[in-house]
């Protein structure tokens, strides 16, 4: 459903598991970043009034969701550690060229917005489905719902406001570099790392 070119090599969550308070600080902040990106379309294309409607619903989501993963990691005894760079979307984001029409603009943001969500889907489910820490499983399998949902209405969005034709070849023309990525990732306790 998800469209992913190359899966998450399973062994990723052997990786977590050596470290669940990375995991949980670097989720926590990919919450918190997917909340700024939704602020960000607002503010950056407000006549997009059903964008905008969607991406008021969608930062309360995410900034409930972040408040859940910080709730995780108070209870386990822990605190909020700091921001961590994000390799995979700093590489991702250099795929189209900067510049061109708004409406290009905006097709770009939104197809990185479905892949991140995509992705973040993919590792959640696995996560559900392999970590031991079975309260952390059941918690991982409710986002990949969420997580699922938020990467069609991104794509949703790109198809409708750009060239549907030419918005499915980018799209899966991103696909393909994102293999490329994440073939050489997977090896930290990173959500997309």
């Amino acid at each position: 459903m998800l469209g992913l070119k190359l899966p998450t090599d399973p062994r990723w969550v052997n990786i977590v598991e050596k470290n669940i308070e990375e995991i949980l600080t670097d989720h926590a902040f990919c919450e918190q970043k997917a909340t700024s990106t939704a602020i960000s379309l607002i503010v950056s294309f407000p006549e997009y009034t059903d964008l905008v409607q969607e991406m008021v619903a969608l930062v309360k989501e995410e900034i409930s969701h972040f408040k859940m993963v910080h709730d995780k990691i108070i209870e386990r005894g822990w605190t909020l550690g700091r921001d961590r760079r994000d390799d995979y979307v700093v590489q991702l984001v250099k795929f189209f060229p900067k510049g061109g029409s708004r409406t290009t603009q905006l097709v770009h943001r939104l197809l990185y917005a479905a892949l991140i969500e995509a992705r973040s889907c993919e590792r959640f489910r696995l996560l559900s489905e392999e970590l031991k820490d079975k309260e952390l499983a059941v918690f991982y399998r409710k986002l990949m719902v969420s997580e699922a949902n938020h990467y069609t209405m991104f794509l949703g969005f790109a198809r409708k406001y750009g060239n549907k034709k030419e918005v499915d070849t980018k799209w899966q023309q991103l696909l393909d570099y994102e293999s490329e990525i994440i073939s050489n990732l997977g090896k930290t306790e990173a959500i997309h790392g």
